[in-house]
């Protein structure tokens, strides 16, 4: 069966197939944001159609980013996505940079906050209080590892039942939105007022904002080495699951500002559950909790599954210590990697230190992401490469990623200096690490 050989390369289990790649698309991206506080944009463009087009907007940067993941990984389809193609196509140290950033913070940071999303609205099902809620989350974190820990095929099976469910109840939200929505006796309040208040700076924030709510597209491209035909597998997963995320948010943000005034979407922390209350009552948040329960854990299990193949790759490339480059001889998982990534992850959630790294830094992935683009552009030029996909209209859509790219961290610096600059030491941390300790044991040299 295709589905159960084994990767040459390193001894992962390929059983990743279309299905589950697009799960893996979809549900890593669809997390709980979208469900819970979509109010940053609504406050920074105050007015229907600009904010139904920061969306758009956001949705058609990361497709450009994913289109160009896409080519990068029929081209170079092993473990570890974005590590491995900064690694062919700038250098070891900027690939390392990516890893040491993902691991300490970017990803398991994620992952924590993730997963206390999950736990929040776990506890309104469990018979305990919110002082549960860190042990919850840190009791999903162990328990989807496990799940991946026994292979892949069964994180990608729950990664594919959960991402159905979950499309399914964004589409029934949708649909009762429209159609309960129309008994209200008012609708888009506050479409009409607030053109005035866009400025192009307030429009650029916004969309920086919903492309932070597009994030993990990438992360599909971290098992490559475990997905079936990963050169055709992995870019139509991604495009064909970019359109389904802009489709869900756009669909999503049309229908809360149908049913809810425009202040109290810009108020809200909770607008799905609002607008749940606005159409059937209180029993609206009953209904809300349980989705955002099923989406946060799809995603979560999407990130517990993903990550360990970034620290895996970088470990066979000695650009981390080689035990973590371990398979289970059973399991055929990289176990090691699992084991270490749920471990620091449950730190931060019992610390609470993810939120100030994680705010701090993940701007910073958008530094890579534009050099993601300089990559594609620069290894077009060897003779020997021969993409199984090709990002349509040449160096134009690369080029205009990495000006989005460019756009989103020089706003960032400049909204929050301080921040920026911690959050660009922390990356830069990495340097010395690389120099002086990792670079002389890298298998290929630094």
């Amino acid at each position: 069966m295709e589905g159960a050989t084994v990767s040459t390369s390193g001894g992962l289990r390929r059983s990743i197939g279309p299905l589950q790649a697009f799960s893996l698309v979809v549900g890593i991206i669809i997390g709980a944001s979208i469900f819970v506080q979509p109010s940053e944009i609504t406050t920074l463009v105050p007015w229907i159609p600009a904010i139904l087009l920061a969306w758009t907007a956001a949705g058609l940067l990361t497709m450009a980013g994913a289109l160009i993941c896409a080519e990068l990984s029929s081209a170079i389809p092993r473990a570890g996505g974005v590590y491995s193609f900064l690694r062919e196509t700038m250098s070891p140290m900027v690939g390392f940079l990516w890893g040491w950033a993902m691991f300490w913070s970017v990803h398991t940071g994620i992952i924590a906050a993730v997963a206390l999303v999950f736990a929040r609205y776990a506890v309104f099902f469990l018979p305990v209080g919110d002082e549960a809620v860190p042990a919850v989350a840190i009791g999903a974190v162990a328990l989807v590892s496990a799940i991946n820990y026994v292979g892949v095929q069964y994180g990608g099976r729950v990664q594919a039942a959960f991402t159905v469910v979950k499309i399914a109840a964004i589409a029934i939200l949708i649909v009762a939105g429209l159609i309960l929505g129309a008994a209200l006796p008012e609708h888009f309040v506050g479409s009409a007022s607030g053109a005035e208040s866009v400025t192009v700076s307030a429009f650029i924030r916004a969309v920086a904002a919903g492309l932070f709510a597009y994030g993990g597209w990438h992360m599909i491209a971290y098992a490559a080495e475990e997905t079936v035909d990963p050169e055709r597998t992995v870019p139509r997963a991604l495009i064909t699951g970019i359109l389904v995320v802009v489709a869900c948010y756009v669909a999503l943000n049309t229908v809360y500002l149908y049913v809810l005034p425009l202040d109290a979407v810009a108020q809200s922390t909770r607008v799905a559950a609002d607008a749940a209350d606005a159409l059937v009552g209180s029993g609206g948040a009953g209904l809300m909790a349980a989705l955002v329960v099923v989406s946060a854990f799809g995603a979560l299990n999407g990130l517990v599954l993903s990550g360990p193949r970034l620290y895996f790759a970088m470990a066979e490339d000695g650009l981390l210590i080689r035990w973590l480059a371990g398979v289970h001889p059973r399991f055929r998982t990289p176990h090691r990697a699992l084991v270490v990534q749920a471990l620091w992850a449950a730190v931060l959630v019992a610390t609470g230190t993810y939120r100030a790294l994680f705010t701090r830094v993940v701007f910073t992935e958008w530094i890579f992401f534009g050099l993601l683009a300089v990559g594609l552009i620069a290894i077009r030029r060897r003779p020997d490469y021969t993409p199984a996909y090709r990002v349509p209209g040449g160096w134009l859509i690369p080029a205009l990623f990495f000006a989005g790219s460019a756009v989103v961290v020089v706003n960032q610096i400049i909204a929050q200096p301080g921040a920026s600059a911690i959050g660009l030491l922390f990356v830069a941390a990495g340097l010395p690490v690389y120099y002086l300790w990792l670079s002389p044991r890298s298998s290929r040299g630094g």
